[in-house]
């Protein structure tokens, strides 16, 4: 039985000292016991000497210093997995919200993970198919990739990540796919669409939801993508599947993370987050790829809302130093009513040409998707002259160029959140838009392919 402690000193905000301590180490877990028989649980953040600075994950309202009793579990956070977690729905400490039963756990293990031996990482190469064509055609998605969400307030990247989670699959093979999704300091309505979308098409048969309201505690909200990291790793390498993992909202993660670290006192750094912000969202990402010897992988896609839209925000700034690439969404997209109003020029994948080409998607696929960025870069620059200038100073081409960029937007971008479309279907809608050009402007594209799509 662990020993128990009645040396509370003080409580502030989600910060508790107990004095008095031995046999007690970072990190370990705790339970308080108020009169009234009530536990609530908490993790300890520092220790000095034979005191402990204790973490809440519930409120401290109500905790009475001299009887209420402290014990240290001796061990540090755990989530009981098994592939019953799968079509489950947990709250951000890993227990069922969903009315079901509490999971029989094949193992236990700590949320803090392993970080991954670089050695013992296998390149990302596959290509993994979202239905989406300004992501598959243009920004691939790769196994084992990381690749970041880049939103603004008011954006709807909700319906964008609940249209991933429902299409993505791993082409060719019938190899188990899985979706961790982990919300964090999401309202209750976003958290019921994201619930409703995936019993609607029966995608949460292959997903596991970890949710995070923003009434509950902050605390909660930093163990929540460990949480789901922990269900993710537990899949990919022990049960062999596919595992995309998707978390939303980034930013009300680092959010909370400055508060606690407030709360601590620690000295702030950019923007009053904690100078650790950068190594804590490193540890987080990086437990994203695949392992040499396991047949199983992990691929994140953080969503994150910019604050202002600011791109140099710390937030996205870290975020863009660790991940591979990032898809942005823009204002004047969603504006002009594209869905996903993902924005293709600044949004990049740096593994896209990894997970492309013959055997993979097809031959055509590299130099369509250069000529593709070429003329819509060269058609929103015609768009900008004809606004300065007046249409008449356009030559041509340039008019031509012009009608491709308001296609491209309307046909390519824009598919709305049920369409689907396999990697045949994106190649030969950005062919279509391609025969509005004159062969002789396709620079990029060898002319073995152009005889055998172009115009066709």
């Amino acid at each position: 039985m662990p020993k128990e402690y009645r040396t509370i000193e003080e409580v502030a905000g989600p910060l508790m000292l107990v004095r008095g301590v031995d046999d007690v180490s970072y990190n370990d877990l705790g339970e308080i016991e108020l009169v009234n028989g009530e536990i609530r649980r908490c993790k300890v953040l520092e220790i000095n000497g034979t005191d402990a600075l204790v973490q809440l994950f519930e409120s401290s309202t109500g905790i009475n210093l001299s009887n209420s009793k402290v014990r240290f579990l001796g061990r540090s956070m755990e989530l009981s997995v098994s592939r019953d977690m799968l079509s489950r729905v947990f709250d951000g400490l890993g227990r069922p919200i969903d009315g079901g039963p509490e999971i029989l756990p094949e193992k236990r293990m700590d949320i803090n993970g392993l970080p991954m031996n670089p050695a013992a990482r296998n390149y990302p190469q596959e290509f993994i198919q979202t239905g989406i064509s300004a992501i598959d055609g243009l920004n691939t998605l790769v196994r084992g990739q990381k690749l970041p969400i880049f939103s603004a307030s008011g954006l709807p990247h909700a319906n964008l990540a609940a249209q991933i989670a429902r299409q993505a699959k791993v082409r060719g093979t019938n190899e188990q796919f899985a979706v961790v999704f982990a919300a964090m300091g999401i309202t209750f309505e976003e958290s019921n669409f994201f619930v409703e979308s995936f019993k609607e098409t029966g995608a949460i048969d292959r997903t596991v939801m970890f949710v995070n309201l923003a009434n509950d505690p902050a605390i909660e909200r930093i163990s929540t993508p460990r949480m789901a990291l922990t269900a993710a790793e537990y899949l990919a390498f022990e049960e062999n599947m596919h595992v995309l993992v998707i978390m939303t909202d980034i930013t009300n993660y680092a959010d909370a993370l400055r508060e606690v670290s407030a709360a601590r006192k620690e000295v702030p750094g950019r923007r009053g987050y904690p100078g650790y912000m950068y190594t804590d969202l490193a540890s987080l990402y990086e437990r994203a790829g695949r392992q040499k010897g396991k047949n199983g992988s992990i691929t994140l896609i953080p969503i994150l809302t910019m604050p202002e839209d600011d791109k140099t925000h710390p937030i996205p700034d870290l975020t863009g130093y660790i991940t591979e690439g990032q898809i942005i969404l823009s204002r004047d997209l969603y504006r002009k009513g594209v869905t996903p109003p993902i924005d293709v020029l600044p949004s990049l994948s740096r593994l896209k040409d990894k997970g492309i080409g013959e055997g993979k998607t097809r031959a055509d696929h590299a130099n369509t998707m250069n000529q593709l960025f070429a003329a819509y870069a060269r058609g929103k620059d015609a768009k900008e002259l004809m606004v300065i200038l007046g249409e008449a100073a356009l030559t041509d081409i340039d008019k031509l160029y012009a009608k491709f960029a308001d296609e491209f937007e309307s046909k390519y971008v824009s598919q709305g959140y049920n369409a689907n479309r396999s990697i045949e279907e994106t190649l030969d809608i950005g062919w279509k838009l391609l025969s509005i050009l004159p062969r002789s402007e396709l620079k990029r594209i060898k002319d073995e392919y152009l005889d055998k799509y172009y115009g066709k």
